[in-house]
């Protein structure tokens, strides 16, 4: 179960760290509504997109079986690597006007995809995927309604520090995957 939450916390960094970069850009009164919107968008979608990655990998799982820990350690450090690269860009929300549903609902696609790779590990561990989809969900909707509040009150020096983490942490996971 200890993976499980650390998988939650890894995969929620991304969307903690654009709900920082939002928060940034907001003003105190509107923080609280806009909080609540990417806890949702980004919980709702980070506890599909696993789901979706765990079903497609079970199904493939009897064909790939013997090379399953290096499927999911591969998956895990092409996740990994690539939220660590892109800890030291600018983040997509720079570029965000206006706070949309539709905008928020693009976010919470783009954070979420890496998501469903990671889905394909849940099948290489002895949980229950649906629990293990809602742990993620709740997880980042904590992060994401958090971060938009540190956003709002201290900018965005924390936002590529939690894509680093993130990043970092995927990949030992499948370290660990593959030598344990």
């Amino acid at each position: 179960m200890i993976e499980v939450i650390l998988l939650a916390v890894a995969l929620s960094m991304d969307a903690f760290a654009v709900s920082i970069g939002l928060g940034a850009k907001t003003d105190q009164k509107s923080a609280g509504k806009l909080a609540i919107q990417a806890g949702l968008w980004f919980g709702l979608f980070q506890g599909i997109m696993p789901l979706i990655g765990y079903l497609a990998g079970h199904g493939l799982l009897g064909w790939v079986e013997a090379w399953a820990s290096w499927i999911a350690f591969a998956l895990l450090l092409l996740i990994g690597g690539k939220m660590v690269f892109e800890s030291f860009s600018e983040g997509v929300e720079e570029e965000i006007a206006i706070i949309t549903h539709r905008v928020m609902m693009m976010l919470a696609i783009a954070t979420s995809i890496d998501a469903m790779a990671a889905g394909f590990t849940l099948t290489l561990l002895d949980v229950n995927a649906w629990l293990a989809c809602l742990i993620i969900a709740a997880t980042t909707f904590m992060f994401s309604w958090a971060g938009v509040y540190i956003g709002q009150r201290s900018g965005t020096w924390l936002e590529s520090k939690a894509e680093l983490f993130g990043g970092i942490v995927l990949i030992l996971i499948g370290f660990k995957m593959l030598l344990f």
